[in-house]
């Protein structure tokens, strides 16, 4: 199977390229490279010709509802128009566990994602992660105060970006499935502490101070909206597994 990848460079899209070649399909890596603009739409259709489906992992960094909500829309816009023109058969599309009930920040841009493959002619499959272990890493040195690194309150149940890109790739192989289980890590812990041990693996000095934020958008991330129900799947890669190999490749 031709299977087109966006984002395919990000942390969970470079190991969707690794699982989609290691299971035997061609891959190809929606990219400038590539010839094609995702927020454009330039060059898609004449370079999805001959993919059967397209996995749709990209990414913005912002908190900005506005900036993630424009990003979002075209990118998803662009792609669905391109797939009907070019005969795709399937859209797959990773969101985020609770995106549709805290539609705030980065997660309104998710939302509006998930509007836009609901209504497409296009059959498709969504696919909503709790945050990666990868998360911690993100947000470490962000915001900072002096000694102190900021981290909002945040209820947290990381899974490994691997495991997800082995679901996506595993829904890729499958017949469209609209709203997928959602797959989450198999462990819930605050962010704060995630941040504190990611920190000590890599010899960080900086003390991690936990605040929460204002708003709809910091209940949601207190109150365990991002957290999956009990019907959700798990994932086996624990976060303290993932700290020992950071701390594995901060030594070597």
């Amino acid at each position: 199977m031709k299977i087109a990848v966006a984002g395919a460079t990000g942390t969970v899209g470079r190991h969707v390229v690794a699982v989609a070649r290691e299971r035997g399909h061609e891959v190809l890596a929606l990219s400038r490279a590539a010839g094609v603009d995702l927020t454009s739409g330039l060059g898609l259709a004449e370079t999805l010709s001959g993919s059967q489906t397209v996995i749709d992992v990209t990414s913005i960094s912002t908190q900005s509802a506005e900036e993630s909500k424009r990003f979002f829309t075209l990118v998803t816009s662009h792609l669905l128009a391109a797939e009907v023109q070019a005969g795709v058969a399937h859209h797959i599309a990773l969101s985020i566990v609770g995106s549709d009930q805290a539609p705030f920040g980065y997660y309104a841009g998710k939302a509006a994602q998930e509007r836009l493959v609901n209504e497409a002619a296009v059959p498709w499959t969504i696919l909503r992660a709790t945050q990666f272990h990868e998360f911690a890493r993100q947000i470490y040195g962000q915001v900072t105060i002096g000694p102190f690194t900021i981290i909002p309150t945040m209820i947290s149940q990381p899974v490994a970006a691997r495991e997800v890109a082995e679901r996506l790739i595993f829904h890729a192989e499958s017949k469209p499935n609209g709203l997928a289980t959602d797959l989450a890590g198999p462990e819930v812990l605050r962010m704060a502490e995630m941040v504190r041990r990611y920190s000590k693996a890599v010899g960080g000095t900086a003390r991690v101070l936990e605040l929460p934020l204002p708003g709809g958008f910091g209940r949601a991330l207190r109150n365990s909206t991002l957290v999956a129900s009990p019907s959700a799947d798990h994932g086996r890669q624990t976060f303290t597994e993932w700290i020992e190999s950071v701390e594995r490749l901060s030594w070597r």
